[in-house]
């Protein structure tokens, strides 16, 4: 799935002939979003012990070492790029608590899989309600909101992530495809149904109110 659009393009072309000043710029204009990944992602258990900004330089020093391989993959983009390796540097510092606690394999082996889990699904519910309906229609309170979780627990496991990576990651449906390697329509459409699944949800509650 080539992504090398024009945008792709000159990020390519300036990284070719900018050195590390323009790396660090373009880094820099993805870190927000990085970090956003990275409170998303982050184990609650190890939210006290786990430094972000620690993460981000890691992944920033790990990236800008293999700058050569993201030059040579037309098929990826800057972002998408980044956080994959953000995600991986997340996973090592995870991997490494645990270990030292002595946890076990499958405890560690979870930690790569989808953000989504108990310990944030009530949030993501909130935030979902919040985004779908005008202020007159929220109605916030508990069944709604278990409504709601249950309803994505109930999702294919792709479908739940496409609507994660489109509201809480805020990706662009092209890097949603690229991340779960579908085609920009299959992602379009699992989107589209998702959150039709979601909206007749929560509207279907508060029509009652």
């Amino acid at each position: 799935m080539m992504v090398d659009d024009s945008e792709q393009h000159d990020i390519r072309s300036r990284l070719q002939t900018g050195g590390q000043d323009v790396f660090a710029e373009l880094f820099s204009s993805h870190r927000g979003r990085l970090k956003k990944l990275l409170l998303h992602h982050v184990d609650a258990r190890l939210r006290t012990r786990t430094d972000l900004s620690d993460i981000l330089q890691e992944a920033y020093m790990d990236a800008f070492r293999r700058i050569e391989h993201f030059l040579r993959k037309p098929d990826l983009s800057f972002y998408v790029w980044l956080r994959q390796i953000t995600l991986q540097r997340l996973i090592d510092n995870h991997r490494a608590h645990l270990l030292a606690e002595k946890r076990s394999l499958k405890t560690e082996v979870s930690l790569s899989q989808s953000a989504y889990s108990s310990q944030t699904s009530r949030a993501w519910a909130l935030q979902l309600i919040e985004a779908q309906l005008s202020p007159s229609q929220v109605v916030m309170h508990d069944e709604m909101v278990g409504r709601v979780e249950r309803a994505l627990e109930s999702m294919d496991d792709t479908d739940r992530e496409v609507l994660m990576l489109r509201h809480f990651e805020e990706l662009k449906n092209n890097e949603v495809a690229e991340v779960l390697s579908l085609s920009p329509a299959a992602a379009s459409n699992r989107y589209v149904r998702a959150l039709k699944r979601l909206r007749d949800v929560v509207l279907s509650r508060s029509e009652t109110q």
